[in-house]
């Protein structure tokens, strides 16, 4: 835990440095499907020290997951928004909320609630997010202006097709866990070995 607390927390101070925050802010595929990810990355790592050293936080406001999903949710949703990316490139205060709201906000809530809800819940929200997906990828491909400023349009277009194969990929996997039964991959117990 302590060491996942550490690379998270490294992690967190490496994308926070000047010179790569504005590396992988300059194109916008690369702020949107990986800075921020990586930003909750860091969070996801960092939370199992933070669980470990709040756990009656956790247990009393996330005691069934929901809560922290909701918020995951909301961040993510937040930071999908064109114009916040703007906002981020340009006005200090919201590029700090992002370095704080996308690890501790986002990425310790999902940490703490991806292991208490059910599977067919955590299949909800993927289909959620895989929805919402292809909703931005057809809005940044067909929209026939810049919505951010900051960015080509040719940038936003990438970016739309960006969001597009995301949510093919999610799509793919809830099939997948669809059709495949998991007892499948399981390895035999010791007590069938010994029957054999």
């Amino acid at each position: 835990m302590k060491n996942q607390f550490i690379y998270g927390f490294l992690l967190l101070i490496f994308l926070a440095l000047p010179p790569v925050a504005n590396l992988l802010e300059s194109i916008m595929i690369v702020h949107m499907h990986m800075q921020m990810p990586l930003l909750v990355i860091a969070g996801f790592l960092m939370a199992g020290l933070i669980q470990q050293r709040l756990p009656q936080f956790f247990k009393r406001w996330n005691h069934n997951g929901v809560p922290g999903i909701l918020l995951f949710s909301i961040i993510m949703v937040y930071w999908m928004i064109p114009r916040l990316m703007d906002e981020a490139l340009t006005v200090q205060s919201v590029e700090l909320f992002k370095y704080i709201s996308l690890p501790f906000l986002a990425g310790v809530p999902l940490r703490d609630s991806w292991q208490k809800i059910r599977p067919s819940f955590k299949n909800v929200i993927i289909s959620c997010f895989s929805i919402l997906f292809f909703a931005m990828g057809w809005l940044y491909i067909t929209w026939p202006e810049q919505l951010c400023n900051n960015y080509l349009l040719i940038e936003q277009i990438t970016l739309g097709w960006g969001f597009l194969t995301m949510a093919v990929c999610m799509v793919i996997y809830l099939i997948y866990n669809t059709l495949v039964d998991p007892s499948d991959y399981e390895e035999p117990s010791e007590l069938s070995l010994e029957e054999a």
